[in-house]
């Protein structure tokens, strides 16, 4: 089953041709019956359904087609960009109790927590991807305003 774009894409352009093949299939009926009694079943069945449809989707495409173009084109021309997160608080590397992880002091991931605190030895710990600290070997870069 399609869904989200391409389903929005493709049905204001589904209902016109249907409607046409339908107008076609009406016009071609009325047009071989001589009696206008015989000529209202290809009317009611084909004629009228596949005009409301031509309406339809071309009602669709006035009010969707533009708007979708536009976001696509906005989409297409600014690609999404994940700012990188600030540098946190000055302070030592921090830990909590049983983590294989260095954290800054503010990182979301231990603020808060009971018993974090700076580990005995930083050896062996990983650094951790959400505020992405310094190693415990490299010096705090500076920051500009300081």
């Amino acid at each position: 089953m399609w869904t989200g774009p391409r389903a929005v894409l493709w049905a204001g352009p589904a209902a016109l041709a249907c409607g046409a093949v339908l107008c076609v299939i009406g016009w071609y009926g009325v047009s071989g019956e001589r009696f206008a009694e015989r000529q209202l079943p290809y009317l009611a069945s084909c004629t009228v359904p596949g005009a409301a449809l031509i309406v339809a989707g071309a009602v669709f495409l006035a009010r969707v087609g533009p708007a979708w173009a536009a976001t696509e084109k906005n989409a297409a021309a600014e690609p999404l960009e994940v700012p990188a997160p600030p540098p946190s608080a000055r302070g030592p590397l921090v830990r909590i109790p049983g983590g294989t992880l260095l954290h800054r002091p503010d990182c979301p991931l231990v603020a808060g927590k009971p018993g974090a605190a700076p580990p005995d030895d930083a050896s062996g710990l990983g650094l951790c991807p959400v505020c992405e600290p310094p190693a415990p070997d490299e010096p705090p870069a500076s920051s500009p305003g300081a």
